[in-house]
């Protein structure tokens, strides 16, 4: 078996490097740095020529997720903005002071969008809700995960420490439990996908730290019963974090418009902390996201400050030191221009075609619906290899999520989805990708193999080793 997951893993490796190496065969390759510098009009004709080439994909509207916005003009504004602050860095706020109203009001418009007016904690207290600006979703869990860590070593004396979340919770929570040596008791989900209150209650022990929900978990589209999960938190004087990155800037919006939403953000006294991703639903530019806390104190756990370096004080309120100040002010940037209205218009369009596609996806007798989704559509198939359907749809230029267990496929619905005919594209395409894969029910190649044995094999530590060698092929330059 493990010779057969090799040779799986080896053919399609070949034919995903294929792709994402194809530019050698286009153009030129540095292995050095070049004896003399190339023109720069010349440098830029070839990005241009590579941008237009990987646009026509995101751009029509064939990928999951990855590109929340896209139009034209909002492009072009955000643009402009990180030109003209290009050479900003938050480390050195004395330079450049509009990095701090920026970040600052970034958190403020977030934590207002989510709660903290209603949340009971007044601003300028030490209660009050706030947070920092990060590099994305993963940095926002990890700083919350690391500071949880770090509270409770000093405040409850836990050198053990636990965290409990479901098993649909993002990745990104591993590698927290990797990197700050936290043990992760991962809990069931219902049939519905939410996790497992019950189970989340019996998992408690003396040394659980924090117990984490999403809203909405990544795969499936699901929200967490984040009330009842944040109660049990706050009964024992545990944290409690909601993974919003996917869900905090769709949810507060889908929630004025009418829709069904439970409550996840700090209304609820249990929320002790939030993340959620401006770089997505947020629609700036990729590389920030916000992480919240209630009260000041606990963020004092996630700062990093040093008193005895030669080089002078030194301190730092994320993982980075030096960082890009103008995808802050993109970031502002794009939250001041679209404004309550303009997210709550985005938000009414894709939600209207997250549901005609949900609709649609569901009269395809050969697949079926996991989970109840406002904008992420997850469905499988009880009589095809759902992952050759993917194939399928990968050869017609669609670029859609493989998920494990169960093994189905989900498209998380954006603002390019919401153009005009994408939707009837998607289901199209889906419904011939139905006829080709049973009139080919023996069809070989793609990623399918691998995603089967992966769905299946029991030897983890070998789908992790090759999941190493795949990263390392990135690397290579041929």
């Amino acid at each position: 078996m493990t010779q057969d997951a090799e040779n799986k893993h080896s053919d399609s490796n070949a034919e995903h490097s294929a792709t994402i190496k194809s530019y050698r065969r286009r153009f030129k390759t540095y292995a050095r740095i070049p004896a003399t510098g190339r023109d720069r009009d010349d440098i830029l004709a070839e990005m241009k020529e590579m941008r237009s080439l990987e646009e026509a994909r995101w751009g029509a509207g064939y990928a999951s997720g990855s590109v929340y916005h896209g139009g034209e003009d909002h492009i072009e504004f955000l643009n402009e903005v990180y030109a003209v602050n290009s050479q900003s860095n938050p480390l050195h706020t004395d330079l450049w002071p509009s990095a701090v109203k920026f970040e600052s009001e970034i958190v403020s418009m977030t934590a207002n969008m989510l709660g903290a007016a209603q949340s009971g904690a007044e601003p300028g207290t030490p209660e009050e809700i706030c947070g920092v600006v990060s590099s994305g979703g993963t940095e926002s869990i990890l700083l919350a995960m690391k500071t949880y860590r770090d509270y409770a070593r000093e405040k409850k004396g836990i050198t053990k420490p636990e965290m409990i979340l479901p098993t649909t919770a993002h990745a990104a929570f591993d590698k927290a439990a990797q990197y700050f040596g936290i043990d992760m008791i991962r809990i069931p989900v219902g049939d519905d996908f939410r996790a497992d209150v019950a189970a989340t209650e019996k998992a408690i022990t003396d040394n659980t730290i924090v117990i984490a929900g999403s809203a909405p978990q990544f795969p499936h589209g699901v929200i967490d019963p984040i009330g009842e999960l944040s109660e049990l938190a706050r009964a024992r004087g545990i944290g409690f974090h909601t993974d919003a990155c996917l869900g905090g800037f769709v949810l507060p919006w889908a929630e004025k418009l009418g829709y069904d939403v439970p409550p996840f953000d700090f209304r609820l006294p249990g929320v002790t902390s939030m993340s959620a991703d401006t770089h997505k639903f947020g629609y700036a530019a990729k590389g920030t996201s916000v992480v919240l806390y209630r009260g000041l104190e606990l963020r004092h756990y996630q700062y990093f400050t040093t008193t005895e370096w030669p080089g002078g004080l030194y301190c730092s309120p994320s993982f980075a030191g030096s960082r890009a100040g103008a995808l802050s002010a993109v970031c502002w940037a794009a939250m001041v221009s679209i404004g309550e209205q303009g997210y709550l218009d985005n938000t009414r369009r894709i939600l209207e075609a997250a549901a005609k596609i949900r609709n649609e996806v569901a009269g395809i007798p050969e697949f079926q619906l996991f989970g109840d989704s406002l904008f992420v559509i997850a469905f499988g198939s009880r009589e095809l290899d759902i992952y050759k359907i993917m194939d399928a749809m990968t050869e017609r230029g669609w670029s859609l999520n493989g998920l494990h267990k169960p093994a189905c496929l989900h498209l998380c619905t954006t603002l390019r989805h919401a153009e005009p005919g994408v939707a009837e594209r998607l289901i199209e395409d889906l419904k011939a990708s139905v006829v080709y894969v049973k009139a080919n029910p023996s069809i070989e190649g793609g990623m399918a193999p691998v995603y089967g044995m992966a769905n299946t094999l029991p030897d983890r530590g070998l789908i992790a080793d090759l999941l190493r060698k795949h990263m390392d092929s990135w690397y290579r330059l041929s």
